[in-house]
């Protein structure tokens, strides 16, 4: 694994499990936790979903491209980012650089299982969710791909997966790998 800054950066898809992995995995290493989309709530003074609805996903990516700038000139901090965040160019490489990135992923039935009848998450909105949890997964794979571990996060517990990534952390491949 190729460390470029000291933050741990956690990317992938919504109910995969960024925040409370990434919570946990701070405290496991003495470290801040910081969620990115906790900030771009405060930066707009409004919920994400709140956002969207009143202002659109472009006003909602311009903040979020400001917050990631923000985050990743930091250190030591475990940065769990929203599931989208990554898929901009400028965002992945300001990430990338600051640190080690993990992509956690889910199969499409647990992700549907996790988030529910959620009515909080605008890139779920319409008629068929399992269909756009699948069209999301495929647009934003390319992206995610450019993590330096992926972990599996479908069938593990919290500890299970803050466990993985540590081992990762202290024994690290010399490419990306799968856990």
């Amino acid at each position: 694994m190729q460390n470029r800054g000291s933050n741990i950066v956690l990317t992938g898809f919504m109910a995969t499990g960024k925040t409370s992995v990434g919570k946990r995995l701070a405290e496991r290493l003495g470290c801040e936790f910081v969620d990115l989309d906790t900030l771009i709530e405060a930066e707009a003074g409004m919920p994400i979903p709140q956002l969207f609805s009143e202002r659109g996903e472009a006003p909602f990516r311009a903040i979020e491209a400001a917050m990631v700038e923000r985050v990743a000139r930091r250190e030591r901090c475990v940065i769990a980012t929203g599931g989208g965040a990554v898929v901009d160019p400028r965002n992945l490489t300001l990430l990338k650089d600051s640190g080690t990135m993990i992509a956690l992923v889910a199969d499409p039935a647990t992700i549907l299982a996790r988030v529910g009848g959620a009515t909080d998450r605008p890139m779920l909105q319409g008629e068929d969710p399992r269909l756009r949890i699948e069209q999301l997964l495929a647009a934003r794979a390319r992206a995610y791909a450019q993590a330096d571990v992926t972990v599996d996060t479908s069938t593990r517990t919290v500890e299970e997966v803050v466990e993985c990534i540590v081992r990762r952390l202290e024994d690290p491949p010399s490419s990306h790998s799968k856990e």
